[in-house]
């Protein structure tokens, strides 16, 4: 049964204004349901604060061998892209790659190469942060972000 918001209808109600709140607020708006929005002060008032605010397509996340989810990442920063280009856009930025990075060893990518001795001390090789720069543009496909690897 739906809520009422006086005579109205109400197919969601949302607690909370913060970037999660207004996300599903506006997707289920976009699939034709009403909406209603609950929250105590401002709409993302405190939401992130000491966040970077850069929309990303989880390129650590493949360390981890999480390729589905890197996938769903990049479709979903470019469907934010696509539909708020007046506040979101591409953004070129250098990756700097000290010949001193080491792997953690608590991803299965560095636990890999640390256990095989295939690195010279764990150290972190540009070829494979390339590579995975790669694979991250492949991931992504076609889209409004030029590729990456191309940068380094």
């Amino acid at each position: 049964m739906p809520l009422t918001s006086g005579t109205n209808p109400t197919d969601l109600f949302i607690i909370g204004g913060g970037i999660n709140g207004c996300g599903v607020a506006r997707d289920a708006v976009g699939r034709g349901l009403s909406v209603v929005l609950a929250e105590q002060g401002d709409l993302a008032q405190a939401t992130s604060s000491a966040s970077t605010k850069l929309f990303h397509g989880g390129l650590r996340y493949l360390e981890y061998f999480e390729f589905r989810l890197v996938r769903e990442a990049l479709e979903e920063r470019e469907t934010l892209l696509v539909a708020m280009p007046h506040i979101s856009w591409p953004m070129r930025f250098v990756l700097p790659i000290p010949p001193d990075m080491r792997f953690e060893g608590d991803t299965p990518t560095g636990a890999a190469f640390v256990a095989s001795d295939a690195l010279d001390e764990g150290r972190r090789p540009a070829w494979l942060i390339r590579l995975g720069l790669f694979l991250y543009d492949t991931l992504g496909g076609a889209g409004s972000c030029p590729a990456r690897a191309r940068w380094i």
